[in-house]
């Protein structure tokens, strides 16, 4: 009898355990909001040098602006040029908070670089909004900085944060 009932524990605890699980999930902020979503995909993607997939995030007026300010208008080209190559690769870039902005989320950002000073986190702010069609548009970067740096704070509305697009 006693061997049923610690069956039974078992597997409520487990059920609970995955129940839990899916709802972190569920309710991680890059995975609840489709803004969020985007501007970290933009980042992985720019950081990679998958053009192609940032380009497709960012609004038209960015578009025109890497194409016209970003070594042959590649927007990884950009973000290259913004990091120390003594940090060594990209390597990922993970969701750390968002301010709404009206309709629009100013999302900050952190990469990591396999190397050097990156290594320690790599401060990025995305501005996101959505677009006619309703599909959430990176409409502005800035920093790709080492976040211990003065210029990596409040990058949405420091005018002195470096690599502002546009």
């Amino acid at each position: 009898m006693r061997s049923g009932r610690f069956i039974i524990i078992g597997a409520v605890l487990l059920v609970s355990i995955v129940i839990i699980l899916i709802a972190t999930l569920a309710f991680i902020p890059q995975n609840a909001n489709p803004a969020f979503a985007t501007a970290v995909e933009f980042s992985q993607a720019a950081g990679e040098g998958d053009d192609a997939a940032a380009m497709a995030l960012l609004d038209a007026p960015l578009q025109k602006y890497v194409q016209a300010n970003c070594p042959e208008g590649s927007v990884s080209a950009c973000v290259r040029a913004y990091t120390p190559p003594d940090w060594g690769q990209f390597r990922s870039v993970v969701f750390r908070r968002a301010l709404p902005d009206g309709a629009a989320w100013n999302v900050d950002l952190i990469a990591t670089y396999e190397a050097g000073k990156g290594a320690s986190g790599v401060c990025i702010y995305n501005r996101i909004e959505q677009g006619e069609d309703g599909a959430w548009q990176v409409t502005a970067w800035a920093g790709f900085v080492h976040c211990a740096e003065a210029d990596s704070r409040n990058m949405a509305t420091n005018p002195d944060t470096p690599n502002r697009a546009p």
